[in-house]
């Protein structure tokens, strides 16, 4: 295919997708350039492809519109994977205004130099909408605007509505992709990386699973290379152009469930420790969270021919093994 772009750039370059995406373009024969400001990805990441020259690294702000300044101009497609997210303790003007600025420039950029641009959103846009599984043209279902979490949601709902107001504009395509529960080697290991990530660190610790809420909650968890497989089909098939896909399993678990399976994968002695925390004691502001949440992968399998492989207990194990393996934990 001759379509298919050459050169790409990779905002949040250093962060658990962004290192994952990296690994993978660079094994295609991709050239990339990749952006961080490293305040939640890691150097260690990417270092690995440092001395690559098919990489460049650039540890920049997607804040700052001089980041973008005097970049290449035979870019053929921006990834813009860089976000701030869920306010679940504070920080509710980082993920409104990061999200909205480093987004803006982003596709200020794409215009600019007439590219494909190919931007994660979330599942998180769905809200409560009890329609189970989501599709892409369901409705988001938001709760009030004095319950913080939200802000994360409406600030991708923006970026999803202002990047085809661009496309609408200058006529270059944009994809816009929804996450659901990805996890794996190099998540962040704290609740930024999402609850297994946790999980397993307190499993391993022979300490208590905190629980948010009751438990009963459901999310559907993606092992990062079908997640990886579903961006890097967006970013090369021009199928995916003007499209929004969902990017995830749609095997749903509770976190109570989820909890439990850590506990037996990870061998560790004794029993499950469990400790539930009400929402109450998050903020200062009432948290809401968000009851159960699948994909429907049928557009993603059709257009991208991408399908989730990998199974939660054999994600979970490889996970757990890398967790265990940085040698942070009592087992």
């Amino acid at each position: 295919m001759t379509n298919i772009p050459r050169k790409i750039l990779v905002t949040g370059v250093a962060g658990f997708l962004g290192s994952h995406l990296l690994d993978k373009l660079i094994a295609c024969g991709h050239e990339v350039i990749g952006i961080d400001n490293l305040s939640m990805g890691k150097i260690e990441n990417i270092g690995h492809h440092l001395t690559n020259k098919q990489f460049q690294f650039l540890q920049k702000d997607i804040t700052e519109k001089s980041t973008f300044d005097n970049l290449a101009t035979d870019i053929d497609c921006i990834v813009h994977l860089a976000a701030f997210k869920i306010p679940r303790y504070g920080k509710a003007i980082d993920t409104l205004k990061i999200n909205y600025q480093g987004t803006d420039n982003v596709l200020e950029l794409a215009r600019q130099l007439n590219c494909k641009c190919v931007l994660a959103s979330t599942s998180d846009v769905y809200g409560r909408n009890p329609k189970i599984p989501f599709s892409e043209d369901d409705d988001s279902v938001l709760g009030s605007s004095k319950v913080a979490r939200w802000s994360y949601a409406v600030s991708k709902l923006f970026d999803e509505h202002l990047a085809f107001a661009y496309q609408d504009s200058y006529g270059f395509p944009v994809v816009l992709l929804r996450f659901f529960g990805s996890y794996g080697p190099r998540h962040h290991l704290s609740w930024w990386g999402g609850p297994q990530s946790v999980f397993i660190e307190q499993v391993l610790n022979d300490g208590e699973i905190t629980i948010h809420g009751d438990g009963m909650q459901t999310r559907s968890f993606t092992f990062v290379s079908d997640t990886v497989e579903g961006i890097y089909a967006a970013t090369i098939k021009p199928e995916a152009n003007g499209e929004i896909f969902n990017i995830g399993s749609n095997h749903e678990i509770t976190i109570l469930e989820l909890a439990q399976t850590i506990k037996r994968l990870s061998n560790t002695p004794g029993e499950l420790k469990l400790k539930f925390i009400p929402y109450e004691s998050f903020t200062g502001r009432k948290y809401e969270d968000v009851r159960r949440r699948v994909p429907d992968s049928t557009k993603c399998e059709k257009l991208l021919g991408v399908k989730a492989q990998v199974g939660l207990e054999e994600g979970l194990s490889r996970t757990i093994s890398w967790q265990r393996s940085l040698g942070l934990y009592k087992y």
